[in-house]
């Protein structure tokens, strides 16, 4: 344990000074590496503690930001108002998702392709929704950003990025409360085995809907962050499967059901991807969909070699796993 509060606390340190050594581009890939750790932890809440498997997760990150964003754009409100609005909305969605799917026993792959649905119709919907501004997209309007304006979520990269780093500290704590919690070992055990859960006395269904609400309503605030941040919204951008996908493939290289394995995962995702990508830009090579590519080869590699993820052999190696 004073091994692991050590690791913890240097790591924790060194991200708090990073704005002082990173700056443009770097500090950009700081705060999209800690956008993607904070949306695993999300969805590691779903699928890595209680064994639901949702490849609809986009669903959330673009209602979350379309509420906010809207209710910015037309009436000024601001978005911490908003990203009330976009929890309640994106937990409602998700019970809807839940009680479909858990009351008529839907599960595993099917259950992963009413999450996929869900994310599509939506997309579908809000692509011919003028209100929000159809594909042609919703653009925020972009006040000054050399001071800090947190009323309004204004302010220079550094602000962002503390306030991903914020974000991603507290879904952490979260997911270390929720493991060693009653629900923790209540969705262990629905994850590992339903049926024994049954037998046993555990409402399954009650918790499964529990595990849908927290992901769901963790990923509506990671949605109102990508509004605020990039200040464009496109329903074809955000509702993709391939977003979904994106925030998937941190916790499943990294090791899904750990804590760590999200962050380490969409740590090593992250740079390597933009690597490659900026690599082959110095060379002057386009190659469209090099970055897909990347991601398939990458979870072909931990698959075959690290079927359990990165995290959980290197936590062994670090005498960390205890």
């Amino acid at each position: 344990m004073r091994r692991a509060t050590a690791g913890l606390a240097l790591l924790a340190a060194l991200l708090a000074v990073l704005p002082a050594f990173a700056r443009g581009y770097a500090l950009s890939v700081a705060t999209l590496i800690l956008y993607f750790a904070y949306t695993g932890q999300a969805w590691n809440v779903m699928m890595g503690f209680a064994g639901q498997l949702s490849l609809g997760h986009s669903l959330y990150v673009g209602v979350g930001a379309y509420a906010a964003g809207a209710l910015f754009f037309h009436y000024g409100i601001g978005p911490w108002a908003g990203l009330w609005v976009a929890i309640l909305l994106c937990v409602a969605l998700g019970l809807l998702v839940g009680f479909l799917a858990f009351r008529f026993g839907i599960s595993g792959v099917y259950f992963a392709l009413l999450t996929i649905a869900f994310a599509e119709f939506t997309r579908i919907g809000f692509d011919h929704l003028d209100w929000i501004g159809g594909p042609a997209g919703m653009f925020l309007r972009v006040a000054q950003r050399d001071t800090w304006d947190l009323a309004n979520f204004r302010g220079p990269p550094v602000m962002y990025y503390y306030a991903m780093l914020f974000l991603t500290a507290g879904a952490f704590a979260l997911c270390s409360f929720l493991l060693k919690s009653k629900a923790g070992y209540y969705w262990l055990a629905i994850r590992e085995n339903e049926e024994a859960a049954q037998a046993l006395g555990i409402n399954t269904f009650a918790w499964k809907m529990l595990a849908v609400a927290v992901s769901s309503a963790m990923t509506a605030v990671a949605g109102v962050f990508f509004a605020f941040y990039y200040n464009n919204l496109f329903p074809e951008q955000i509702f993709h499967i391939s977003r979904s996908i994106e925030i998937i493939l941190g916790p499943i290289i990294g090791g899904i059901g750990t804590l760590f394995g999200p962050i380490l995962g969409a740590a090593v995702l992250t740079l390597l991807s933009d690597g490659i990508t900026e690599l082959l830009g110095a060379l002057g090579w386009e190659l469209p969909g090099i970055k897909q590519v990347f991601y398939g080869i990458v979870l072909l590699i931990v698959i075959v070699f690290l079927p359990h993820g990165i995290w959980p052999g290197l936590a062994r190696k670090l005498r960390l796993d205890r």
